[in-house]
């Protein structure tokens, strides 16, 4: 089983680091041949518009939409889940459209009003430690869409079918369990297409 995560800007080592300690062996993700062997990726936090651009200066943009649609899960964190979902409040910003929630970016503040919170999510975890920087938050959610979890009602975590996003960085500690559960992800979506 090998797991990507988009190496272009932002959290990459952290993800790389965590996806290490529940014995995953990740690769980087740099250029389009970098996806053909994998059976997942994580896309991380970060700036979502310079991401953005970096995914169509590599050409990784449509490759990428072309695997989520076939079915590849794909993990979105912070900038991450911005660039899965299907709409954007307020931006034209390209984006991958296939997370069918609509996300307003920046809506938890900016960078000095970043906070950690304890989350209960659903399936997954009990207490689990959350660190939000500049988060987005997802405002609207479509009829597949499970809400994994909310804090003080605004969704946080969300899971459509083989597509995960959360709204902070779970890489930022050392709490594993959201990265287990999609690794369990990608281990059912290989037995289903093995």
């Amino acid at each position: 089983m090998k797991i990507g995560v988009l190496a272009l800007q932002g959290a990459v080592r952290e993800h790389l680091s965590i996806l290490e300690s529940v014995g995953v062996d990740p690769v980087p993700v740099k250029q389009p041949q970098d996806l053909d062997c994998l059976d997942g990726l994580v896309i991380p936090g970060g700036e979502s518009t310079t991401i953005s651009k970096l995914m169509h200066r590599y050409g990784l943009m449509e490759p990428i939409r072309q695997r989520g649609l076939a079915g590849m899960p794909i993990f979105g964190t912070c900038a991450g889940l911005i660039l899965l979902a299907k709409e954007l409040e307020g931006t034209d910003q390209s984006h991958l459209g296939l997370l069918d929630i609509t996300v307003r970016r920046n809506a938890f503040g900016r960078q000095r009003e970043s906070f950690e919170a304890h989350l209960q999510v659903k399936g997954v975890a009990d207490n689990y430690e959350a660190v939000f920087i500049r988060a987005p938050l997802i405002i609207k959610t479509g009829p597949a869409v499970k809400v994994l979890s909310a804090l003080d009602e605004r969704i946080v975590i969300v899971q459509e079918g083989h597509l995960l996003g959360a709204a902070f960085h779970p890489e930022l500690t050392e709490d594993s369990r959201l990265h287990r559960h999609f690794v369990e992800m990608v281990k059912q979506a290989a037995s289903v297409n093995a």
